[in-house]
């Protein structure tokens, strides 16, 4: 049991918090970036771009919670709609805002901005409301993204895919062809981790061949381990969850870089061991946990409640504030207040699109289609 609500399929709260958690480290890393001068070795909160796997494999887990059993009396379509209704509306905010704030990021990290035209700012929304990537020969900012009014949608573009792949074909695997396909996943993943130019797993964001290489060698493993990981572990009660798993996530996601420029491999290796060993124990931590007071539960749900819409809206802020902090070589000890008031805005422009939009519009969309 994971609410302090009883139900007949608990539903892991923990699990929503600890989403919550990593969204957070991602607007903090975004935040640090801006004062790395772009390099990977440098960056404060170091690992918070692996937050995008982690949220890979806790999605696996929760899609094979809530629909493994429940192929006899739905369909791929009903499937889909759900999904659809459950991530689009965020989609196209996350666009609209996008392209409200696209002009304010004009400055000497992004040149080119102040030539774009107004019809084609509003041609790349429109595309970007369908998920569809853009060719880099339609890029508007310059940093060749496959979303470039929301950079972060080219996670939800993979999302999409596994959704597709889990429907189609994956529910139907038996544990061990699942295995199989993990096991293979995994090595591709450590593979390229080891031997990346940089080090790391980042990427993902642009259409071209060794960006998609990234983008589904992030994608594979974490989300059908996560699948995996709700097969075949059985479940413990754990006391004290909520606190273990999150510290376990921060500390992962906000650990140094290992190994220096000497040696870049070492944290390849660190990168494809954390996705590999500890996001599942962090997901089975959390899923073991139990929320028994009322101040926990509102805690943890309002973790839950902001965290897609906090990840799907919070870059346009950031364009804006990396390129202020470019043009004007602010340290991060001056520019201080001014990122935290980016980071508190991100969660209040997060938890105003939710209850004014959002949950409003799934809410009709729920009555109309699904």
């Amino acid at each position: 049991m994971n609410t302090i609500t009883p139900a007949a399929k608990p539903h892991y709260l923990i699990l929503d918090a600890l989403r919550g958690i990593a969204a957070l480290m991602v607007v903090a890393f975004h935040i640090f970036e801006a004062h790395a001068g772009g390099s990977h070795i440098d960056q404060i909160i170091n690992h918070g771009y692996l937050a995008v796997d982690f949220f890979f494999m806790l999605s696996g887990f929760v899609i094979g919670y809530a629909y493994d059993d429940r192929w006899t009396t739905i369909t791929t379509g009903n499937f889909f709609k759900r999904r659809l209704v459950r991530l689009q509306p965020m989609v196209v905010m996350g666009m609209i805002l996008g392209a409200i704030g696209y002009y304010f990021g004009a400055s000497g990290l992004f040149p080119m901005i102040a030539g774009v035209p107004a019809w084609q700012v509003i041609l790349t929304m429109l595309i970007g409301f369908t998920l569809l990537p853009v060719p880099p020969s339609m890029d508007i900012r310059g940093w060749e993204e496959m979303h470039p009014l929301n950079g972060p949608g080219w996670s939800l573009f993979f999302e999409y895919i596994a959704n597709i792949l889990y429907a189609l074909f994956v529910r139907k695997f038996s544990k061990t062809a699942l295995s199989v396909l993990v096991f293979l996943s995994g090595a591709a993943l450590i593979h390229y981790a080891v031997t990346s130019a940089n080090g790391d797993v980042i990427g993902g964001w642009s259409v071209n061949i060794p960006q998609l290489r990234i983008g589904f060698t992030r994608l594979m493993y974490p989300f059908f381990a996560g699948l995996l990981l709700c097969r075949v572990v059985k479940i413990s009660q754990i006391k004290n969850a909520f606190l273990w798993s999150s510290l376990l996530l921060v500390l992962i996601l906000g650990f140094p870089r290992v190994g220096g420029a000497d040696h870049l491999w070492m944290n390849g290796l660190y990168d494809s061991l954390s996705i590999i060993f500890i996001f599942p124990l962090v997901i089975y931590l959390g899923a073991g946990g139990a929320v028994h007071n009322k101040t926990a539960y509102r805690i943890c749900k309002f973790l839950g409640d902001i965290s897609y819409p906090i990840y799907i809206t919070h870059y346009v802020l950031i364009y804006i504030y990396t390129a202020y902090v470019v043009d004007n070589k602010l340290s991060i000890t001056v520019a201080l207040p001014l990122a935290l008031l980016v980071f508190v805005s991100s969660i209040v422009i997060a938890y105003a699109c939710l209850k004014l939009y959002d949950e409003p519009v799934r809410k009709w969309l729920n009555k109309k289609f699904a």
